[in-house]
């Protein structure tokens, strides 16, 4: 998957709710991304935060990352938002992988607040996906 600026976004995955179900079921930590190309704050938080090196690795060693990716209004996109109480992005959900119900980080973000969240959680298991 590549998106914004060139990066390479291969360690992450398109979120669907079938994906993320299945992750639970494996009791996978997971970090979901709502976001869209429009959305001015998802844009600066990749840049600011969630783009920065050290979040990148740390999200990569701890979690299954997915982006919800709102851009075109997903139905299964805006049945997520809704289920967090959100009429749009972004929107960050993180699962400890024993909980199906994930804690909602801020809409606007800080490297300090994802590592301090990521710190929290076991290593992600190994997984085919």
């Amino acid at each position: 998957m590549e998106r914004r600026g060139g990066r390479d976004d291969s360690e992450k995955l398109a979120y669907t709710p079938e994906r993320l179900q299945q992750l639970l079921r494996e009791g996978q930590p997971v970090f979901i991304n709502a976001t869209a190309d429009w959305c001015i704050t998802c844009l600066t938080n990749e840049q600011i935060t969630l783009g920065k090196p050290a979040v990148r690795a740390k999200l990569k060693e701890k979690v299954i990352y997915l982006v919800a990716d709102w851009t075109n209004e997903d139905p299964a996109i805006t049945a997520l938002l809704q289920e967090y109480g959100r009429n749009g992005v972004p929107l960050y959900l993180l699962f400890d992988g024993k909980s199906p119900v994930a804690s909602v980080l801020p809409q606007l973000l800080t490297p300090g607040i994802v590592l301090d969240a990521l710190e929290k959680l076991p290593t992600k298991r190994a997984t085919t996906n």
